[in-house]
C-alpha cells in the first residue's frame, strides 16, 4: 500500500477545504471570502485544472 506524502497532502487539503462556506449573492461572490487566508486556489473545470492567484498588487491571475 502506497502511503506517500502526495496522497497524504491531498487528503489534508481536501479536509481543510471541506468545511468552507462561500456566500454567493445572485451571480457575485466576494474574493475575500473565496481566498480567506490563502493567496491561491485550484479550480477544476472538466478535465483541466486552473490556478487562480491573488497578487500582492491585489490583482487576480488565472493560469492553466
Amino acid at each position: 500500500m502506497d502511503t506517500g506524502s502526495h496522497d497524504g497532502s491531498a487528503a489534508a487539503h481536501a479536509k481543510s477545504s471541506a468545511g468552507r462556506n462561500v456566500v454567493i449573492n445572485g451571480d457575485r461572490m466576494d474574493s475575500k471570502e473565496l481566498f480567506a487566508d490563502q493567496r491561491e486556489l485550484l479550480i477544476t473545470h472538466g478535465d483541466e485544472t486552473y490556478r487562480l492567484r491573488l497578487t500582492f498588487q491585489n490583482k487576480l491571475i488565472l493560469t492553466k
